[in-house]
């Protein structure tokens, strides 16, 4: 790996031409994917010491932590535990085989999980402990909790436990994903006479996995006992006649990618049937307390067909994932945030006649997501409203949006969603969504087979006078409140006929299959948005060459794709200054000699998911500035039905170039700078400067 001087721009004087030229390989130029996604979650992980977060928000990201790593092993680590099963050899664009990059993310993980319960013990808590919440352990309860688990554990735990011992009659059971199991050592007969030596008990989904005490025994106080813990000492009541010697948490996780032909005939009934298969997936990774003993585990990891490095000894609960955080501390919580409601929707009658008046631009969660569900329900109503067409990525049946299509449907209004089932992990939503809406009368359409739809897009079309006019919304992020509230977002909304026709025809598109539509303002994936992506960069190329001034900026949740990052390179040779705002994965390698020294990549973690995708490029001063619901990968560009639109009107453009990019670029306390090695550092505070958190100056800013 070349880690040859990480000089900036700003610091270094020298001009390209006296820099000697440094050869890259190809595997040189690139960073790990699966490293660089994992790298994410760890600045994740720092979160829960940053002493910037309440507290309960610091336990918050541990357990958002937790949830990432489960699916950063049910998806990007059985995926390449797939390819070395299957032999594949080839290497990723930087040069590492599968057998490697599996070392690499082995190394890491066990580094990070055995960090993430030391902060948990140690930190959180001990600290939660000062405020009286504490979750107690089997040796800390009074007699009186004790007399009440006993009692608990009789009434509502054992009716619904299944012991299963593990004998010739009893083959080990198929234990679902993720799922909270105990492995149990015992001495003694059964009922028959049979010496069973070992069992296994499931821990029931259905129950809480932490279990509040009654304020009587507790002064009032947030006393709590882990469900584990209440199974661990009463685990002997399952076994009559029976001693258990020891009792231990474990838990497996599989792989949990969905793997579906292009030519199903059904994509519903196929991804029903998949969903089934995706909670008995090939095991990827076994969780066991830390005083498991070696034989237990041992026999558990054969069970498992798993090797000794894929074993991860935890001291704590196994699913932190479902550890609880929720108690009522407002001191130890974010101070609350109510989205606002921009001045031009307060003033105007209804939606319709403030879109009229002016393209509106919403920026969440700093704004209100409820203009977008106020549109719909006046669509729904508006006796003059014909027609709503919506894409629908990630939104559940029982979300306002789904209800407002369906009532509308009801309403006889002309209604098609365009639901893409695929969207992982809420594929069965989808599909429940899409029931809803067919029983309402609404025309749903599962997008295209091969290509998941991804655009964020609201077609309203209302006749005014004897004529239709079109009503449109679009967006970086998906149709889901409860999102809108933790995700950065742009939303534009528009009556421009040249945007409105364009969404018009991509909904034709999308429906009717006919040729590819020609647009005439939005960038569209898989069709025109890489070429024209690469076009633009050539364009600021240009500038720079003739002496001009030329800047792209590029704010995205992801860089991975290889021509792009390669004429991202020839633009940092040919001196345009690039600023990069990657939330997670980056495979470019920044601030190289002679490759990238123009270049700089920044990621922002902080309350709020960033998830904004905004392009900008200078332009020799007529700056062009576009919004997307694509990232700048391989998916997206080529995989995807993307939407890219370009926002013009001059205070909107102002507004998103300073807040959305600036803003940001000026982070000195959420920000991590991505040096050319591979490694992120965090942005330190230099002496004299002012704090600046881009999040908390847009807070401020939107009250």
């Amino acid at each position: 790996m070349n880690t040859a001087v990480t000089t900036s721009s700003q610091d270094s004087n020298v001009s390209n031409e006296t820099l000697v030229p440094v050869e890259y390989t190809y595997n040189d130029r690139f960073i790990n994917r699966e490293l660089s996604i994992l790298d994410f979650h760890l600045r994740v992980l720092e979160q829960a010491v940053d002493p910037l977060h309440p507290l309960l928000e610091r336990m918050n990201f541990l357990l958002i932590f937790s949830r990432n790593m489960d699916e950063f092993f049910e998806i990007r680590v059985a995926g390449v535990m797939e390819q070395l099963a299957l032999g594949n050899e080839s290497r990723s664009p930087d040069g590492l085989t599968p057998k490697q990059v599996l070392d690499k993310i082995s190394e890491t993980t066990h580094a990070a999980i055995e960090r993430q319960y030391r902060i948990l013990n140690e930190e959180i808590f001990t600290q939660l402990r000062k405020e009286d919440i504490c979750f107690l352990r089997r040796g800390e309860l009074t007699p009186a909790q004790s007399q009440w688990v006993k009692k608990y554990f009789q009434e509502q735990v054992a009716p619904v436990l299944t012991p299963i011992s593990l004998d010739p009659a009893h083959p080990f059971p198929r234990l679902v994903n993720k799922s909270l199991n105990f492995i149990v050592t015992l001495e003694g007969k059964d009922a028959f006479g049979r010496q069973i030596d070992l069992a296994v008990v499931p821990a029931p989904r259905s129950l809480p996995r932490v279990v509040r005490l009654p304020d009587e025994l507790t002064g009032g106080k947030e006393h709590h006992v882990m469900l584990s813990a209440i199974i661990h000492e009463h685990v002997s009541d399952l076994f009559p006649g029976m001693t258990a010697t020891g009792c231990y948490q474990f838990r497996v996780t599989r792989n949990a990618d969905l793997a579906l032909n292009e030519d199903v005939e059904d994509l519903a009934i196929a991804l029903k049937g998949e969903l089934n298969s995706r909670r008995f997936g090939r095991a990827v990774r076994l969780e066991v307390t830390h005083n498991c003993p070696k034989h237990i585990y041992d026999y558990l990891l054969d069970e498992f067909d798993l090797e000794e490095e894929q074993l991860y000894k935890v001291d704590g609960p196994v699913n932190l994932a479902r550890l609880l955080s929720n108690f009522k501390r407002p001191h130890l919580r974010y101070d609350s945030h109510t989205p606002v409601i921009p001045k031009v929707l307060k003033k105007a009658e209804n939606v319709f006649s403030a879109m009229k008046k002016q393209d509106i631009l919403l920026h969440h969660p700093f704004e209100s997501f409820s203009p977008v569900i106020n549109l719909l329900r006046e669509a729904a109503r508006d006796p003059q409203v014909l027609a709503i067409k919506q894409t629908l990525y990630r939104s559940g049946p029982d979300s306002e949006i789904v209800q407002v299509l369906a009532e509308a449907a009801r309403n006889g209004k002309e209604v098609t969603a365009v639901i893409e089932l695929r969207a992982r992990f809420d594929e069965e939503s989808n599909i429940a969504v899409a029931n809803v809406l067919q029983e309402a009368g609404a025309v749903v359409v599962y997008g295209i087979v091969g290509y998941k739809t991804h655009a964020k897009m609201i077609l309203v079309v209302r006749r005014e006078n004897n004529k239709l006019v079109r009503y449109v919304h679009l967006g970086t992020g998906n149709y889901h409140a409860g999102n809108a509230r933790i995700y950065t977002d742009y939303g534009l909304m528009t009556t421009q006929k040249d945007l409105c026709e364009d969404v018009h025809r991509i909904f034709q598109e999308l429906t009717g299959m006919g040729k590819m539509a020609k647009l005439k303002k939005l960038l569209h994936a898989p069709f025109t948005l890489h070429t024209q992506l690469i076009a633009f960069i050539d364009e600021e190329i240009a500038h720079a060459k003739a002496g001009k001034p030329a800047q792209i900026i590029v704010k995205v949740n992801a860089l991975t794709e290889v021509q792009l990052i390669n004429k991202l390179y020839e633009a940092s040779q040919a001196g345009v200054q690039v600023d990069l705002i990657i939330r997670s994965i980056c495979c470019l390698r920044p601030g190289l000699p002679g490759l990238s020294e123009n270049i700089r990549v920044r990621s922002i973690v902080g309350r709020f998911l960033e998830h904004t995708r905004v392009y900008y490029f200078g332009n020799d001063g007529n700056s062009r500035l576009y919004c997307s619901s694509a990232d700048w990968m391989d998916r997206n560009l080529f995989n995807r039905v993307e939407v890219c639109f370009p926002v013009e009107e001059p205070m909107l453009k102002k507004h998103i170039y300073q807040q959305g990019l600036l803003n940001y670029m000026k982070d000195n306390q959420g920000s991590w700078l991505l040096n050319g090695d591979g490694t992120w550092e965090r942005v330190k505070l230099k002496e004299g400067e002012t704090p600046h958190n881009a999040q908390h100056v847009l807070l401020e800013l939107f009250k």
